[in-house]
């Protein structure tokens, strides 16, 4: 079993940035991939960005590609999202997942999954 705890949500103003926090427990995620995921209200859940268990591929949804960056520190067990140049789109709760198998952007491809941190941009 995988348990992933999100942090470092919040309220921003747009424009500003934010850092998400993925810290993992009960078995080490360093071969895992691992990706990010949010949920707006009323909205389904959505891919964000991916990471390989290497740190040496990463995907990127269109809308945060130059403004998002995902990465790990495996010897923390822990992965991040920075999310800078926030819009008022952005605004949903962020989800942390761990892949057992294959890196993906779908959410039927992550085994594990955290609860969650609500970012809100402000316009």
């Amino acid at each position: 079993q995988v348990q992933l705890v999100e942090s470092g949500g919040g309220l921003v103003q747009a424009g500003g940035s934010l850092r998400l926090s993925c810290a993992a427990s009960g078995r080490t995620i360093s071969y895992y991939p691992m990706g990010w995921f949010r949920q707006a209200l009323g909205k389904e859940r959505e891919f964000v960005a991916a990471i390989r268990g290497s740190g040496d591929i990463i995907y990127l949804e269109d809308s945060v590609k130059g403004r998002f960056t995902i990465s790990r520190d495996n010897a923390k067990n822990t992965v991040y999202l920075q999310m800078n140049s926030l819009k008022p789109e952005d605004t949903a709760v962020y989800y942390c997942a761990a892949s057992l198998f294959r890196s993906g952007t779908l959410v039927r491809d992550y085994d594990y999954w955290g609860r969650g941190t609500q970012v809100t941009v402000s316009s």
